[in-house]
């Protein structure tokens, strides 16, 4: 009976530990991602620090090993994520019905729940949130935002009106008019922005394939063209949009893998590796889609300049821009308006004033860009 006893009370501190254990090491990541946020907030040059020397081995390793699963890591992880938390709910429904819940449920619910939290924070912080206090691409590149004209933005959508006549024409369609990529559009999107990363060595290194989603309607409904994962460290993009989007939107997201993660930023560095790809589907994007953003801003100022440049657009070109209102108007609504303040709020809290309207602020830097190539 002794023996039994003691036996039983060595098992009991045994499982004390485990528990303890198992709780104590979520709450050190938790704190971990804590003592890094408020890092890279209020030490100077942390963030630059750690965007340096320790997320290109995180980003690397998680992107290397997500990389190898041909489909979204995020999106399967997102649907799993759904289906235990329904499971769960109804699970505990249930149990409370038939009065056969008890303590011990109760604790390894909560503990369930806990190492969700922390480890879903912990890869946040980790692989995204730290990066937002680093150094901007444009104060490492030199490609300063500043005042400009009028007349100024004018000549640049002019310049980028004139990119789109060149490169339209080089664009395969398919029987309904839609461009058709003749070659792999996720590989040359990689290769853009390994080639932009010679000039830009902040962009320098490994970058994996971005990936579409299974349902490509769960961004489209919430109006979004693509989505970086920290937790996967993947770029997703929305194969359902309007074509000439694509390219864009793959170096968009890739950019962000580099610890970019401005909206603007990413939008102008996305820019620049499409204008300068070699495929001609990437000019094309860069083209249409520059001139996009910045005749919208033109519009504002000096609408009658807007009609004339748009009217110099390829037919082709104006087709491309109708369909992608087209398809965008279809999921107009309240998902897609929720969406938009979550994403805004987001962004406003991690340090971008502008919300979901910096995506637009791209312009800034491009002009910079484009008017130091005309004045060559």
């Amino acid at each position: 009976m002794t023996m039994k006893r003691r036996i039983k009370r060595r098992r009991s501190r045994r499982n004390a530990g485990r528990i303890k254990k198992s709780v104590l090491i979520p709450l050190l990541l938790l704190a971990v991602a804590m003592l890094l946020m408020a890092a890279s907030v209020y030490i100077d040059g942390f963030a630059d620090w750690y965007a340096a020397w320790f997320y290109p081995v995180s980003a690397g390793a998680f992107g290397r090993v997500f990389g190898l699963v041909p489909t979204s890591v995020a999106e399967i992880g997102l649907y799993l994520t759904v289906i235990i938390f329904v499971l769960g709910m109804l699970y505990i429904i249930l149990s409370l019905i038939h009065k056969n819940w008890n303590r011990f449920r109760t604790k390894r619910a909560a503990k369930v729940l806990l190492w969700t939290v922390s480890v879903l924070a912990f890869l946040y912080v980790v692989n995204c949130g730290v990066n937002y206090r680093a150094t901007s691409f444009a104060e490492r590149s030199g490609i300063q935002p500043r005042e400009y004209s009028v007349e100024e933005l004018r000549n640049v959508c002019l310049w980028l009106a004139q990119k789109v006549q060149e490169t339209e024409p080089q664009i395969t369609r398919d029987s309904d008019g839609e461009m058709i990529f003749s070659t792999d559009a996720g590989k040359n999107a990689v290769r853009a922005m390994q080639e932009l990363g010679e000039d830009y060595r902040e962009l320098k290194g490994y970058y994996p394939q971005p990936k579409t989603l299974i349902v490509p309607a769960f961004l489209s409904v919430q109006s979004l063209t693509g989505i970086y994962s920290p937790f996967t460290v993947e770029a997703n993009y929305n194969s359902d949009m309007t074509a000439y989007n694509i390219p864009f939107t793959m170096c968009h997201e890739l950019s962000h893998l580099k610890g970019f993660m401005q909206e603007q930023e990413a939008n102008f560095i996305a820019w620049l590796a499409c204008s300068r790809a070699a495929a001609p589907e990437f000019r094309y994007s860069a083209a249409l889609s520059g001139w996009l953003y910045a005749s919208n801003q033109l519009w504002k100022y000096d609408p009658s300049s807007y009609e004339e440049l748009y009217g110099m657009l390829p037919e082709n070109a104006r087709r491309d821009l109708a369909a992608n209102d087209a398809f965008w108007a279809k999921y107009e609504g309240k998902i897609a308006e929720v969406s938009n303040q979550i994403n805004d709020a987001y962004l406003k809290s991690n340090g971008q004033e502008q919300g979901v309207k910096s995506y637009d602020k791209m312009v800034d830097m491009l002009v910079v860009y484009v008017l130091d190539i005309l004045a060559e």
